[in-house]
């Protein structure tokens, strides 16, 4: 199959393709007379593979990882445990803190909503954004 065939069949542009190629993640495919990629029809369920990867949030070299894994051989399912594992450890601090940023836009937010650009004069920058009563001592 050629690359701009698979590229509309999965989905990705063929230049994703040639960079999953380079990154390792698809194998080299073997080339026409004419010097084209032959990619093998099983492509396409390596790259919906990555791109559910992907949007598991993996990295790359995970995928590579687990490619790897089922490449030689091996069933990567503990593997890919402990990814997910490892991932959503991962994940729970950032959720942590983008609930913290979301509570501090929303009070920026309610501040905003009053706040008249006639009275935004003076030494404050932005009065929105200037803690209330937090002038830097000069």
């Amino acid at each position: 199959m050629r690359i701009g065939d698979l590229a509309a069949a999965a989905g990705l542009t063929a230049k994703t393709i040639r960079f999953y190629e380079q990154a390792g993640l698809v194998p080299a495919p073997p080339r026409t007379p004419g010097g084209y990629r032959d990619l093998p029809e099983q492509t396409a369920a390596r790259l919906a593979f990555i791109r559910d990867a992907q949007g598991a949030g993996l990295t790359l070299a995970e995928i590579r990882s687990i490619l790897a894994l089922r490449d030689g051989g091996q069933a990567p399912c503990a593997h890919v445990t402990e990814l997910i594992d490892q991932r959503l450890l991962d994940i729970e601090p950032r959720l942590a803190e983008l609930t913290k940023t979301r509570e501090a836009l929303r009070g920026l937010a309610q501040r905003a909503a009053v706040t008249d650009p006639d009275t935004c004069t003076g030494d404050d920058i932005c009065t929105t954004l200037a803690a209330p009563g937090a002038r830097p001592a000069v």
